[in-house]
């Protein structure tokens, strides 16, 4: 069987979902370079999507980190994830890709076909004859390929609203205050994958925040990204509000001392100690420099 030169690959193939979730794993690019290796492997080998050598030996992991030229610990960890978001799948312990005949039909570039339940199940009918026929018991493993099809007819204005609502990222964002790092957020809910519950109590601090003074200057609310990565639904507003009634209590005005130079603020800091807990919230290092300054006083 002679080999392929070349595998077609969608060029939204980063838009998809899975992709998008391992995009949010630390070990990232590891994992989609053992993804993209297997998919040449396979189309190298032009076997319907089966992983045997010489038709006989299956390939397993340590096989691949050698073909692969990748520690064997990348390999068992890329293949764990594939197989955890169906990517890959173990069929009576061989490999084999049950739709790659459809994405990588070498039969015309430009037609679209249509998904053909009774064909896909026939090729997989053939792919386990060639399970069977195999002389080796060693393990192997399976490619789910539903990434690599440039001709996939799907509607993706569809999928990318079906993405965003996903996770009540819809909710949160709407919510949320201040609009930046959209991408990153969207791929922080569909890594996390946050419940009903913790969702409903993300938007309450939120509210709650929103109507306090905390948060009435835009530069003061912290970037939603960030907002996620730190928990910020377990923020505790009181404290922070007294804070600021501390400061509302000073016959100077809040606005008036975040517009302060350094000198104006140590002066006003030594008169009225206490404006320096309304500090710690807009900015917590001139508060800190003012403490240390006003003691050597």
């Amino acid at each position: 069987m002679s080999d392929v030169k070349w595998i077609k690959i969608s060029t939204n193939i980063f838009d998809d979902e899975k992709i998008l979730l391992i995009e949010g794993m630390p070990e990232k690019y590891t994992i989609i370079t053992c993804w993209f290796k297997l998919l040449c492997l396979a189309g190298k080998s032009n076997n319907s999507g089966v992983f045997v050598l010489n038709d006989k030996i299956a390939y397993n992991d340590e096989m691949l980190a050698s073909i692969f030229r990748m520690p064997v610990s990348s390999v068992r960890l890329s293949l764990n994830t594939f197989q955890n978001f169906g990517m890959i799948e173990l069929i009576d312990g061989v490999i084999t890709i049950p739709n790659w005949d459809k994405h990588q039909s070498l039969e015309s570039y430009e037609k679209k076909k249509e998904y053909d339940r009774q064909y896909q199940a026939q090729k997989r009918l053939e792919q386990k004859e060639i399970v069977k026929n195999r002389t080796t018991n060693r393990t192997s493993i399976v490619l789910l390929d539903k990434d690599i099809d440039i001709e996939e007819d799907k509607d993706i204005e569809k999928k990318e609203i079906s993405k965003e609502k996903k996770y009540g990222f819809d909710t949160f964002w709407k919510s949320y205050p201040r609009k930046v790092g959209k991408e990153k957020c969207l791929n922080w809910f569909l890594t996390h994958k946050p419940n009903e519950e913790l969702v409903n109590k993300m938007i309450k601090t939120l509210e709650a925040f929103k109507q306090s003074k905390q948060w009435s200057v835009a530069q003061y609310i912290p970037h939603p990204y960030t907002w996620l990565n730190r928990g910020g639904w377990d923020d505790e507003l009181e404290v922070q509000e007294n804070s600021f009634q501390s400061a509302s209590k000073t016959p100077i005005q809040w606005q008036e001392v975040k517009e302060n130079t350094f000198e104006e603020d140590l002066e006003l800091c030594r008169k009225h100690p206490e404006i320096l807990n309304g500090m710690d919230v807009y900015n917590p290092e001139r508060a800190k420099k003012i403490r240390e300054m006003l003691k050597e006083i």
